[in-house]
């Protein structure tokens, strides 16, 4: 310790003990706090230089950390410490500016500002925070303080280039926003985006230029692009709910059902009492839940109550055609798959007029045909739709197959040979049988010539029998091959023929057949 020093708790002794002392005379009280007071000056005075020279170094300490973390990457941890130096000198415009310099390095311009304004305060020459200021204020779009802050830093250094070029930039946006809103009250919209991309170049934080940019994008009919454009406004504005609803309802319009709750809900959040928000809120969650419940019934192929749900969607929102399209496609396909193929193709047909390149649609059609036995049309749906998406591999297959189906039609049709629907059970498949076999069997007929055809057609009603009651060879034939085509036996490993009755079919005289109709 410093000669002359005293160590505080010597001195806090020495003013305790000033204070008990008796009075000395009248006017003693008086005297001796002044006497006290005086010697707790002097014990600060003594003390003040080594707490001074403690805090200091405390604060570089943390200085000294939050660059070496910020020269790591660690922007968070290198805040924490100038947090802790501001906090311990709120008097040290360094610290502030310091502070700033990990605010944009972090993306958050919004809370650099406060910290460069706080150092221009407390240093009003301090040049660096003003031009650093003034790029900011620029990128935000709010040029005229901005050419203040440019302004200021030329006044003191003429020289400045970096001030000087920042200024030009201040011209040029104020300029072309000049320019930007007379294009579109021209309804120039190309123009004016022209013009509003250079603008959005310089001032990329600046909610107007993106707002007027977003507003040229919706006359054009491009709302994709005008919602990238609004997007941002929502965080570049406070309580920005105008643009929460206008997202919302652009996302409704497109069909996003989902995307256009999630936006109207932030608009909520902000105020929950806000009427227009609260009104159009309840008009996506009516129509989400429908949508929702539909697509719930298709994934567990409760195709019905699929189709009540999508009439419902189109109740509730008849306006928007999107919905209309969408629901009668998703109509269409639950048709197709509770295998009712006239009124299936009935409501793809209209789909497909409302929205001709959607390839779902034409396949679903495809297949509704397919179950209506027009394997042509089949085939060329599946073909429009595979030039839409060449590299689906289930439109594809799907084409494939009705090509086999449409060849194999030409040769022998074992639903038509026993009078059946595609989509018959295997109990309408033997009853059929029956009644054919019943029908031309061969002891029906007196002359060779009328034997010999109901000798064929027999055949054949037994050959659709047998394959159409097995499940496998079914499948196959379904598939656009024939199991009983010696083409596809493949040297005789395939499915043989076993005929449900017994005869001579090359032979001559009576025939004589068992049936088995089980």
């Amino acid at each position: 310790m410093e000669s002359g020093q005293l160590p505080v708790w010597r001195g806090l002794g020495l003013l305790g003990r000033a204070a008990e002392s008796p009075p000395l005379g009248p006017g003693g009280c008086e005297r001796r706090l002044l006497w006290a007071a005086s010697l707790l000056c002097v014990l600060l005075d003594l003390q003040l230089p080594g707490l001074l020279a403690a805090g200091q170094a405390e604060i570089e300490n943390h200085l000294e950390m939050g660059r070496k973390l910020l020269a790591a990457g660690q922007l968070a941890e290198a805040l924490s410490h100038y947090h802790s130096a501001v906090e311990s000198d709120p008097k040290n415009y360094l610290t502030y500016y310091k502070r700033a310099t990990i605010y944009l390095a972090m993306g958050k311009f919004k809370s650099a500002l406060p910290d460069l304004s706080k150092a221009i305060e407390l240093k009003p020459d301090f040049l660096a925070a003003r031009l650093q200021r003034g790029i900011i204020l620029l990128k935000q779009g709010s040029s005229q303080e901005a050419k203040q802050d440019f302004e200021a830093v030329l006044k003191s250094n003429p020289d400045n280039t970096e001030a000087q070029s920042q200024l030009a930039r201040v011209s040029e946006v104020e300029f072309s926003m000049q320019e930007a809103r007379t294009a579109f009250q021209r309804k120039n919209y190309l123009g004016a985006i022209s013009i509003l991309d250079r603008v959005i170049e310089i001032s990329p934080w600046d909610p107007e230029s993106k707002e007027l940019r977003s507003e040229c994008h919706l006359f054009l009919g491009d709302y994709n692009k005008a919602i990238l454009d609004l997007k941002p406004t929502t965080r570049l504005r406070n309580d920005n709910r105008v643009a929460f609803l206008k997202l919302s309802k652009l996302y409704y319009n497109l069909g996003e059902h989902e995307e256009s709750l999630n936006q109207v809900r932030e608009c909520l959040k902000l105020d929950q009492d806000d009427k227009e928000c609260f009104s159009h809120y309840k008009q996506v969650k009516n129509l989400s839940k429908q949508l929702e419940s539909a697509e719930e019934h298709v994934k567990a192929q409760r195709y019905e109550e699929a189709i009540k749900k999508y009439k419902a969607a189109v109740k509730t929102e008849p306006n928007v055609a999107i919905y209309t399209t969408k629901a009668k496609g998703h109509i269409c396909h639950c048709l197709t798959k509770s295998k009712r193929p006239r009124e299936a193709i009935d409501v793809c047909t209209e789909a497909h007029q409302l929205d001709p390149r959607n390839v779902f649609i034409l396949r679903d059609r495809a297949e509704a045909y397919i179950l209506n036995e027009e394997f042509e049309k089949a085939v060329e749906d599946y073909q429009e739709a595979k030039e839409f998406d060449g590299e689906n591999e289930e439109l594809k297959e799907g084409l494939e197959r009705a090509q086999k189906l449409l060849k194999q039609s030409k040769k022998r049709d074992y639903y038509k040979i026993l009078g059946i629907r595609r989509n018959a059970n295997k109990q309408e498949i033997i009853k059929a049988y029956r009644k054919l076999a019943q029908q031309w069997h061969p002891d029906n007929f007196q002359s060779e010539d009328e034997k010999k055809e109901a000798e064929k057609k027999f055949i054949d009603i037994a050959a659709a029998k047998e394959v159409l009651t097995d499940p496998e060879m079914r499948q196959k034939f379904d598939s656009g091959e024939d199991p009983l085509d010696p083409e596809n036996q493949q040297g005789g490993a395939g499915h043989q023929h076993h005929w449900p009755f017994e005869f001579n079919p090359f032979g001559s005289g009576n025939f004589h057949f068992k049936f088995h109709f089980n």
